[in-house]
């Protein structure tokens, strides 16, 4: 695959959609193709999250959540090649991605405090851009003025597909569930819901490959003027 530099040095991507939908990949391959940074908010939630249960913070009294939400300490690397995430100095890359986790990170993300807290740090990271920022909501709240905004979506039955090879071979119809449920709680939470933004051009990913919705990304990437 050729390598491709990015329009603008400041530029700003901003990937959001349901789990399943193909954000990481599709956001690790723009990332590397246009030389730019790479921010999975989704794993600094899933990180509040360890934090929480491995203080033994009951996830779901929002109360306890919110009075803890500003003590573990969350940085993310931001290299698309090998993106990293520790919390308190240590690497929880693998732990965020334990089923215990998944089933707690959708209440501890609903909690206004943890939103409010990790929106200021992805602000921080994401600084004066060069970056492919990936969540639910970056394209409506974290970065609005991003230039470029994009919302996967795919097939349920597809992104269940994904997530359990991702996972190991994962019950495709328990992983099914368990992702449309998560769906329910992100589009109808009070704080910064799961929608597509105003700007955002969808594209739905079920009958392309990574290659393919990587190019349809850096193609619009580079339509992009110099707007900063």
């Amino acid at each position: 695959m050729s390598t491709s530099h990015a329009p603008v040095p400041g530029l700003v991507i901003a990937i959001d959609g349901p789990s399943g939908s193909g954000k990481s990949s599709t956001s690790r391959g723009v990332a590397s193709r246009l030389g730019l940074r790479y921010l999975d908010t989704g794993a600094m939630f899933r990180a509040i999250t360890w934090w929480m249960l491995d203080h033994g913070v009951d996830v779901h009294d929002a109360g306890a959540v919110a009075v803890s939400a500003g003590e573990p300490q969350v940085v993310s690397g931001t290299d698309p090649a090998a993106p990293s995430i520790t919390v308190d100095g240590v690497d929880v890359s693998v732990a965020i991605r334990s089923d215990e986790v998944n089933a707690a990170v959708s209440p501890v993300s609903a909690v206004p405090e943890v939103r409010a807290r990790l929106l200021e740090l992805q602000r921080q990271v994401i600084g004066e851009g060069g970056i492919v920022v990936e969540g639910r909501d970056i394209g409506s709240v974290v970065a609005p003025d991003a230039d470029v905004k994009v919302f996967l979506t795919a097939d349920p039955a597809a992104r269940a597909a994904r997530r359990a090879l991702e996972e190991g071979g994962s019950d495709v119809a328990a992983t099914e569930a368990s992702l449309l449920a998560r769906d329910a709680i992100d589009s109808t939470r009070k704080t910064a819901p799961l929608v597509q933004a105003d700007g955002a051009v969808q594209l739905d990913t079920t009958g392309y490959t990574l290659a393919e919705v990587v190019d349809q990304v850096v193609a619009l990437a580079q339509a992009v003027g110099n707007p900063r």
